[in-house]
Protein backbone atom coordinates (compact mmCIF):
# COMPACT_ATOMS: atom_id res chain seq x y z
CA UNK A 1 0.00 0.00 0.00
CA UNK A 2 1.18 3.53 -0.75
CA UNK A 3 0.88 6.53 1.60
CA UNK A 4 -1.85 9.07 1.06
CA UNK A 5 -0.76 12.32 -0.58
CA UNK A 6 1.02 14.94 1.52
CA UNK A 7 2.98 18.16 1.17
CA UNK A 8 6.69 17.99 1.98
CA UNK A 9 8.57 20.74 3.86
CA UNK A 10 12.31 20.87 4.49
CA UNK A 11 13.24 23.63 6.96
CA UNK A 12 16.91 24.37 7.57
CA UNK A 13 16.59 26.10 10.97
CA UNK A 14 14.73 25.39 14.18
CA UNK A 15 12.87 28.70 13.92
CA UNK A 16 11.68 27.84 10.42
CA UNK A 17 10.49 24.43 11.61
CA UNK A 18 8.64 25.97 14.56
CA UNK A 19 6.91 28.47 12.25
CA UNK A 20 5.74 25.61 10.08
CA UNK A 21 4.51 23.51 13.00
CA UNK A 22 2.64 26.50 14.44
CA UNK A 23 0.88 27.16 11.13
CA UNK A 24 0.10 23.51 10.32
CA UNK A 25 -1.26 22.44 13.70
CA UNK A 26 -2.69 18.92 13.73
CA UNK A 27 -2.10 18.60 9.97
CA UNK A 28 1.69 18.56 10.35
CA UNK A 29 3.97 15.68 11.31
CA UNK A 30 7.71 15.82 11.99
CA UNK A 31 9.92 13.47 9.97
CA UNK A 32 13.25 12.53 11.57
CA UNK A 33 14.63 9.03 10.91
CA UNK A 34 11.32 7.84 9.48
CA UNK A 35 11.81 4.25 10.64
CA UNK A 36 8.44 4.22 12.40
CA UNK A 37 6.51 6.98 10.64
CA UNK A 38 7.07 5.85 7.02
CA UNK A 39 5.86 2.25 7.61
CA UNK A 40 2.80 3.62 9.40
CA UNK A 41 2.09 5.93 6.47
CA UNK A 42 2.46 3.07 4.00
CA UNK A 43 -0.13 1.09 5.96
CA UNK A 44 -2.38 4.19 6.23
CA UNK A 45 -2.21 4.04 10.01
CA UNK A 46 -0.92 7.61 9.75
CA UNK A 47 -1.95 10.07 7.05
CA UNK A 48 -0.48 13.51 7.75
CA UNK A 49 -1.31 16.22 5.24
CA UNK A 50 2.14 17.79 5.73
CA UNK A 51 5.55 16.30 6.54
CA UNK A 52 8.16 18.56 8.15
CA UNK A 53 11.57 17.00 7.50
CA UNK A 54 14.01 18.25 10.17
CA UNK A 55 17.09 16.37 8.91
CA UNK A 56 18.67 19.51 7.39
CA UNK A 57 18.55 21.43 10.66
CA UNK A 58 22.02 21.80 12.15
CA UNK A 59 22.85 21.40 15.81
CA UNK A 60 20.39 18.60 16.61
CA UNK A 61 22.83 15.69 16.28
CA UNK A 62 25.32 16.33 19.09
CA UNK A 63 26.18 14.24 22.14
CA UNK A 64 27.86 16.33 24.82
CA UNK A 65 28.08 17.04 28.52
CA UNK A 66 26.92 20.48 29.58
CA UNK A 67 27.73 21.16 33.22
CA UNK A 68 26.52 18.14 35.16
CA UNK A 69 24.21 16.91 32.41
CA UNK A 70 24.38 14.76 29.29
CA UNK A 71 22.63 16.39 26.34
CA UNK A 72 21.65 14.22 23.36
CA UNK A 73 20.28 15.98 20.29
CA UNK A 74 16.99 14.76 18.86
CA UNK A 75 18.61 13.82 15.53
CA UNK A 76 21.28 11.61 17.09
CA UNK A 77 21.07 8.25 15.30
CA UNK A 78 21.09 5.01 17.22
CA UNK A 79 24.43 4.11 15.62
CA UNK A 80 25.90 7.35 17.02
CA UNK A 81 24.87 6.33 20.52
CA UNK A 82 26.48 2.92 19.98
CA UNK A 83 29.74 4.44 18.73
CA UNK A 84 30.05 7.44 21.03
CA UNK A 85 33.16 7.33 23.22
CA UNK A 86 31.42 9.53 25.80
CA UNK A 87 28.44 7.19 26.03
CA UNK A 88 30.63 4.09 26.16
CA UNK A 89 32.91 5.50 28.87
CA UNK A 90 30.34 7.09 31.22
CA UNK A 91 26.83 5.88 30.41
CA UNK A 92 26.93 2.06 30.33
CA UNK A 93 23.15 1.56 30.35
CA UNK A 94 22.73 3.58 27.14
CA UNK A 95 25.84 1.98 25.66
CA UNK A 96 24.41 -1.50 26.30
CA UNK A 97 21.02 -0.66 24.77
CA UNK A 98 22.07 1.17 21.60
CA UNK A 99 23.54 -1.82 19.69
CA UNK A 100 20.43 -3.88 20.48
CA UNK A 101 17.92 -1.51 18.91
CA UNK A 102 16.21 -3.20 15.95
CA UNK A 103 18.70 -3.98 13.15
CA UNK A 104 21.60 -2.13 11.42
CA UNK A 105 19.31 -0.51 8.83
CA UNK A 106 17.11 1.01 11.51
CA UNK A 107 20.06 2.00 13.69
CA UNK A 108 21.66 3.84 10.77
CA UNK A 109 18.66 6.15 10.31
CA UNK A 110 16.52 5.96 13.43
CA UNK A 111 16.84 8.84 15.90
CA UNK A 112 16.50 9.12 19.65
CA UNK A 113 13.93 11.92 19.32
CA UNK A 114 11.79 9.99 16.87
CA UNK A 115 11.99 6.81 18.92
CA UNK A 116 10.84 8.50 22.13
CA UNK A 117 8.08 10.50 20.44
CA UNK A 118 6.76 7.33 18.77
CA UNK A 119 6.06 5.91 22.27
CA UNK A 120 6.14 2.26 21.25
CA UNK A 121 5.93 0.14 24.44
CA UNK A 122 8.33 -2.26 22.68
CA UNK A 123 10.84 0.54 22.10
CA UNK A 124 14.16 0.08 23.87
CA UNK A 125 15.05 3.72 24.52
CA UNK A 126 11.84 4.48 26.38
CA UNK A 127 12.76 2.05 29.15
CA UNK A 128 16.36 3.29 29.21
CA UNK A 129 15.31 6.92 29.58
CA UNK A 130 12.81 6.05 32.30
CA UNK A 131 15.54 4.28 34.25
CA UNK A 132 17.84 7.27 33.69
CA UNK A 133 15.23 9.80 34.91
CA UNK A 134 15.70 11.65 31.64
CA UNK A 135 13.91 14.80 30.55
CA UNK A 136 13.11 16.07 27.07
CA UNK A 137 13.31 19.65 25.82
CA UNK A 138 10.25 20.68 23.78
CA UNK A 139 10.41 23.92 21.80
CA UNK A 140 7.67 25.99 20.21
CA UNK A 141 7.34 29.58 19.02
CA UNK A 142 6.33 30.47 22.58
CA UNK A 143 9.50 29.12 24.16
CA UNK A 144 10.86 25.90 25.65
CA UNK A 145 9.56 23.54 28.31
CA UNK A 146 11.32 20.59 29.91
CA UNK A 147 9.25 17.47 30.51
CA UNK A 148 10.26 14.34 32.46
CA UNK A 149 10.15 11.21 30.32
CA UNK A 150 7.72 9.76 32.88
CA UNK A 151 5.22 12.41 31.72
CA UNK A 152 6.30 12.46 28.08
CA UNK A 153 5.49 8.77 27.46
CA UNK A 154 1.77 9.33 27.94
CA UNK A 155 0.20 6.22 26.41
CA UNK A 156 0.62 3.60 23.69
CA UNK A 157 1.99 5.46 20.64
CA UNK A 158 1.05 8.76 22.30
CA UNK A 159 3.41 11.33 23.80
CA UNK A 160 2.58 14.58 25.58
CA UNK A 161 4.16 16.71 22.84
CA UNK A 162 1.89 19.41 21.36
CA UNK A 163 1.41 19.71 17.57
CA UNK A 164 3.31 23.03 17.54
CA UNK A 165 6.30 21.64 19.47
CA UNK A 166 9.58 20.08 18.41
CA UNK A 167 11.59 17.73 20.60
CA UNK A 168 15.12 19.13 20.39
CA UNK A 169 17.10 17.41 23.12
CA UNK A 170 17.19 14.65 25.73
CA UNK A 171 18.81 15.57 29.06
CA UNK A 172 20.19 13.22 31.71
CA UNK A 173 21.95 14.06 34.97
CA UNK A 174 25.53 12.78 34.72
CA UNK A 175 26.51 10.05 37.20
CA UNK A 176 29.08 10.70 39.92
CA UNK A 177 31.09 8.25 41.96
CA UNK A 178 30.79 4.49 41.59
CA UNK A 179 28.17 3.80 38.95
CA UNK A 180 26.98 0.99 36.69
CA UNK A 181 24.14 0.15 34.35
CA UNK A 182 23.09 -2.24 31.61
CA UNK A 183 20.27 -3.28 29.27
CA UNK A 184 19.18 -6.90 28.95
CA UNK A 185 16.92 -7.92 26.09
CA UNK A 186 15.20 -11.23 25.38
CA UNK A 187 14.25 -11.57 21.71
CA UNK A 188 13.35 -14.49 19.45
CA UNK A 189 15.94 -13.42 16.88
CA UNK A 190 18.25 -10.47 16.28
CA UNK A 191 16.25 -7.45 15.22
CA UNK A 192 12.96 -8.68 16.64
CA UNK A 193 10.88 -6.75 19.13
CA UNK A 194 11.75 -7.65 22.70
CA UNK A 195 9.81 -10.39 24.41
CA UNK A 196 11.01 -8.71 27.62
CA UNK A 197 13.77 -6.19 28.19
CA UNK A 198 15.07 -4.44 31.30
CA UNK A 199 17.14 -1.29 31.76
CA UNK A 200 18.91 -1.13 35.12
CA UNK A 201 21.36 1.23 36.81
CA UNK A 202 22.89 1.77 40.24
CA UNK A 203 24.90 4.63 41.74
CA UNK A 204 26.69 4.16 45.04
CA UNK A 205 27.02 6.62 47.94
CA UNK A 206 28.98 5.82 51.12
CA UNK A 207 28.67 2.08 50.65
CA UNK A 208 24.93 2.13 50.00
CA UNK A 209 22.85 2.51 46.85
CA UNK A 210 22.35 6.24 46.32
CA UNK A 211 20.39 6.14 43.06
CA UNK A 212 18.63 3.32 41.24
CA UNK A 213 16.75 3.08 37.99
CA UNK A 214 14.70 0.26 36.44
CA UNK A 215 12.79 0.51 33.15
CA UNK A 216 10.79 -2.25 31.48
CA UNK A 217 10.15 -2.91 27.78
CA UNK A 218 7.29 -4.87 26.12
CA UNK A 219 5.41 -5.73 29.31
CA UNK A 220 2.70 -3.06 29.35
CA UNK A 221 0.81 -0.46 27.34
CA UNK A 222 3.83 1.83 27.73
CA UNK A 223 7.40 1.41 28.85
CA UNK A 224 7.22 1.01 32.63
CA UNK A 225 9.29 2.65 35.35
CA UNK A 226 9.44 0.17 38.24
CA UNK A 227 9.21 2.82 40.95
CA UNK A 228 8.57 0.53 43.92
CA UNK A 229 11.59 -1.60 43.00
CA UNK A 230 13.77 1.50 42.69
CA UNK A 231 12.65 2.81 46.08
CA UNK A 232 13.37 -0.56 47.71
CA UNK A 233 16.99 -0.33 46.53
CA UNK A 234 17.90 3.20 47.60
CA UNK A 235 19.71 3.43 50.92
CA UNK A 236 20.43 -0.29 51.05
CA UNK A 237 23.69 -2.22 50.73
CA UNK A 238 23.77 -4.21 47.47
CA UNK A 239 23.09 -7.93 47.85
CA UNK A 240 21.55 -10.76 45.88
CA UNK A 241 18.65 -10.89 48.32
CA UNK A 242 17.95 -7.19 47.75
CA UNK A 243 18.20 -7.57 43.97
CA UNK A 244 15.84 -10.56 44.06
CA UNK A 245 13.28 -8.51 45.99
CA UNK A 246 13.62 -5.67 43.47
CA UNK A 247 13.00 -8.22 40.73
CA UNK A 248 9.81 -9.37 42.41
CA UNK A 249 8.59 -5.79 42.80
CA UNK A 250 9.38 -4.99 39.16
CA UNK A 251 7.54 -8.12 38.00
CA UNK A 252 4.53 -7.02 40.03
CA UNK A 253 4.61 -3.63 38.25
CA UNK A 254 4.57 -5.30 34.82
CA UNK A 255 1.33 -6.03 32.99
CA UNK A 256 2.29 -8.30 30.08
CA UNK A 257 -0.13 -10.11 27.81
CA UNK A 258 0.15 -13.60 26.35
CA UNK A 259 1.06 -13.70 22.67
CA UNK A 260 3.28 -15.56 20.21
CA UNK A 261 6.35 -14.51 22.20
CA UNK A 262 5.21 -16.11 25.45
CA UNK A 263 2.59 -16.23 28.17
CA UNK A 264 2.03 -13.40 30.60
CA UNK A 265 3.38 -15.58 33.43
CA UNK A 266 6.56 -16.36 31.48
CA UNK A 267 7.15 -12.68 30.69
CA UNK A 268 6.58 -11.63 34.29
CA UNK A 269 9.06 -14.28 35.42
CA UNK A 270 11.63 -13.01 32.92
CA UNK A 271 11.21 -9.48 34.24
CA UNK A 272 12.13 -10.79 37.67
CA UNK A 273 15.14 -12.70 36.31
CA UNK A 274 16.41 -9.84 34.15
CA UNK A 275 16.05 -7.22 36.88
CA UNK A 276 18.12 -9.38 39.22
CA UNK A 277 20.75 -9.96 36.53
CA UNK A 278 20.74 -6.31 35.46
CA UNK A 279 21.27 -5.05 38.99
CA UNK A 280 24.02 -7.61 39.56
CA UNK A 281 25.80 -6.45 36.41
CA UNK A 282 25.32 -2.80 37.42
CA UNK A 283 26.88 -3.50 40.81
CA UNK A 284 29.81 -5.24 39.14
CA UNK A 285 30.42 -2.21 36.89
CA UNK A 286 30.21 0.03 39.96
CA UNK A 287 32.93 -2.10 41.57
CA UNK A 288 30.84 -3.27 44.53
CA UNK A 289 29.87 -6.80 43.52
Amino acid sequence: MLPSSFEYHRPTTIDEALELLASLGDNGKVLAGGQSLIPMMKLRFAAPAHLVDINRIGGLDSIEEVGDELHIGALVRHKQLARSELITSKYPMIAAAAPQIADPLVRNLGTIGGSLTHCDPSGDLGAVMLAANARVALKSKDGEREVPVTEFLADTFQSSIEPNELLTEVRITSPTGAYGGTYLKLERKVGDYATVAVAARLGMANGSIGVAGIGLTSVGLTNIKATAAEEALVGQAPSQELFAEAGRLAAAAASPVSDVRGTDAYKRHMVEVYVRRGLTRSAELAGVA
